[in-house]
């Protein structure tokens, strides 16, 4: 059964010579990763661009809501930013979800990019602006180590006007066989659970749900794949794809390993589930995924192929 159709507004590729604008709508910034990151981009062919007020500091914030929130907001009203890309997530972007004005986000569609806690704000504006938002590598973390970014899916996810298969990285399992399309969507698991109960609840019907966190016990990705399911949020979905899973062990000699934790929840929902895929928290090579357009994933003998059915930027 095809995915059911949703119009959403495509930012405009990027191009060589383009100037990023770099944010901190979470935690606080180290000047030196951040420096180190926009270099980075800028061998990559970028303009990084950032205000002085991103190395603010409010406790562990990125300064005060309302300096998160102007700057935010002013990247997008800028005509000279093309893409708007984070510098860490940490904690702290769901103080903005309240306070953004959403016009300013859907009158200039811009290509938007991060991970960790900055899921609260792609799952919020993919669901209540209508953006394409994307999944991938951050200034102040990925950009800024060797190896760090996947720039082969960075280029086919923010410039490419067409269909395109990732390249995923050695090491993804099949978890559960089958073939499925629906919407790609998702990230951190911690904070899609989070989600829950609030106003920003996240919406799964007809997607391939992508999932991924960091330093979580296997208990804990449990419970809340658990409490994702028993809320009616699984029943829906097309099909899974879990992240690389940093860290996530209860200890050196446990005698289970996380993907069998994992199957034992979703095994019985009969859909394709793979799990490894690096994007997000990852030791290396970041993949970028675009969130809110129709994605392919076919998952059997051993082997995982996901494909990016349309192009998520407009020429």
């Amino acid at each position: 059964m095809p995915a059911p159709v949703r119009q959403l507004a495509k930012p405009p590729a990027l191009r060589p010579g383009d100037r990023i604008g770099i944010i901190a709508p979470a935690s606080n910034v180290k000047r030196a990763e951040l420096e180190a990151g926009c270099e980075a981009v800028r061998r990559a062919g970028y303009e990084p661009f950032y205000l002085d007020s991103i190395l603010d500091r409010d406790l562990y914030f990125a300064g005060s809501i309302a300096r998160r929130i102007r700057e935010l907001e002013g990247m997008f009203t800028r005509d000279d930013i093309r893409a708007i890309l984070c510098a860490r997530g940490g904690y702290g972007a769901n103080y903005l979800l309240n306070q953004l004005d959403l016009s300013k986000v859907k009158s200039d569609p811009k290509i938007f990019i991060g991970y960790s806690d900055i899921t609260s704000l792609l799952t919020h504006f993919l669901d209540n602006a209508g953006l394409v938002t994307f999944h991938g590598p951050m200034a102040a973390k990925d950009w800024s180590h060797e190896d760090g970014v996947d720039l082969a899916s960075w280029e086919s996810a923010l410039s490419q006007t067409a269909a395109w298969k990732v390249k995923l990285n050695p090491g993804v399992m099949a978890l559960a066989a089958g073939e499925a399309e629906g919407t790609l969507y998702g990230g951190c698991l911690s904070l899609l659970v989070a989600s829950l109960g609030t106003p920003y609840e996240i919406n799964t019907g007809g997607t391939i749900l992508f999932v991924e966190d960091i330093a979580a016990k296997p208990y804990q990705v449990d419970r809340m794949l658990m409490q994702l399911k028993l809320g009616g949020h699984l029943k829906n979905i097309r099909g899974m794809v879990f992240g690389e899973m940093v860290d996530c062990w209860q200890s050196a000699n446990q005698d289970y390993t996380l993907p069998e934790v994992i199957t034992r929840i979703v095994g019985d929902l009969r859909v394709p589930v793979a799990y490894g895929v690096k994007s997000g928290h990852v030791s290396s090579g970041n993949i970028t995924l675009p969130f809110g357009v129709r994605s392919a994933l076919s998952v059997g003998n051993g082997e995982v192929c996901l494909r990016i059915l349309e192009s998520a930027v407009s020429p």
